[in-house]
């Protein structure tokens, strides 16, 4: 594709600000299919209410929290906690995209749809745990306090592309996230529930991923190197939550998120749908961007062989034991 408008420059002279108007008509044009198949539902229609009863701070029927009112699994209850306080700094999404985005025309609208979408999951979440008695209601609310008292600072603020490119790989990790979590959970209501939440993130993960197909036809090599940054040093936004890395390597064992749902269900899914390691044309810095995305991949894809091969001895070992 080659632009020719005098707006934008030549494809040599690429920023942030010519980007965005070169891909305003996709964004309004992603944002209207969104919305054609997006669909509405309540919060409340998920929740277990009936489950529900006073905690004794101010009622005198109140009754305190035990860990063994939910029938919650211990893995889906770590995995909740970090989903709902990841959710939880929503306010800091919306102002990093919004600072990027901006909040007029198209790029407006959808910056303000995603957040109205996604304040809904926090919502359906913490109804649940507090119904359900899943988690300690005052630990979690210490650790929503001390989470985003931290703020949030994403590592592509310096880049709309890096930014787009990001978003892309995250939703769809946050989808699998959710997803895994209802199927370790042990109550089917919980998994309906996250079952509910991954449709969403499926369709957030959509829009920016055919936004990121239009940027590699604007600007291949540019793109190109925006996604092997992205890839190679990827977090999940919760990383500076308290207790992270142990929840993190907790929910590894458990199948909920590890390196080897990481290479094959997050990075190969929109890779492979992009044809990213198949683009040709490239520049010599974009040519050598793909290069390095393909040998990181072989690398994680090597090192994540090695997890399933511990993953599986532990598994043989506690079959062991239970004979």
């Amino acid at each position: 594709m080659t632009i020719a408008s005098p707006h934008l420059g030549s494809p040599d002279t690429w920023t942030d600000a010519r980007l965005l108007y070169a891909l305003e008509e996709v964004v309004e044009k992603e944002l209207n299919r969104h919305l054609k198949v997006a669909k509405d539902w309540m919060p409340h229609d998920y929740v277990p209410w009936g489950d529900a009863r006073n905690f004794p701070e101010f009622f005198e029927d109140g009754e305190e929290w035990e860990p063994g009112q939910s029938k919650v699994t211990d893995i889906g209850k770590t995995a909740l906690v970090v989903n709902l306080l990841t959710e939880d700094n929503l306010p800091s999404y919306h102002h990093e995209i919004a600072s990027l985005f901006g909040r007029d025309g198209a790029w407006g609208t959808w910056v303000h749809r995603w957040t109205a979408e996604e304040g809904r999951h926090g919502i359906v979440m913490r109804d649940y745990l507090l119904a359900s008695r899943a988690v300690d209601p005052v630990k979690l609310e210490q650790f929503r306090m001390a989470h985003m008292s931290e703020g949030f600072e994403s590592d592509n603020r310096h880049s709309m592309l890096h930014s787009v490119a990001y978003v892309a790989f995250q939703e769809l990790a946050t989808r699998i996230s959710h997803r895994n979590t209802g199927h370790q959970s042990g109550d089917p209501v919980c998994d309906r529930m996250l079952a509910r939440i991954a449709t969403d993130e499926n369709l957030h993960m959509v829009f920016y991923r055919n936004l990121l197909k239009e940027a590699f036809e604007l600007a291949p090599d540019l793109t190109m190197q925006a996604v092997r940054d992205v890839v190679v040093d990827f977090r999940m936004p919760g990383h500076g939550m308290p207790g992270f890395e142990r929840a993190a390597a907790q929910m590894a064992i458990g199948e909920i998120y590890n390196m080897r749902i990481h290479h094959d269900d997050v990075l190969q899914p929109v890779l492979r749908h992009l044809k990213v390691l198949e683009i040709d044309g490239l520049g010599p810095e974009g040519l050598q961007a793909q290069e390095e995305l393909g040998m990181f991949m072989g690398g994680l894809d090597s090192e994540a062989a090695k997890f399933d091969e511990k993953l599986a001895a532990r598994k043989a070992r506690i079959a062991a034991r239970g004979r």
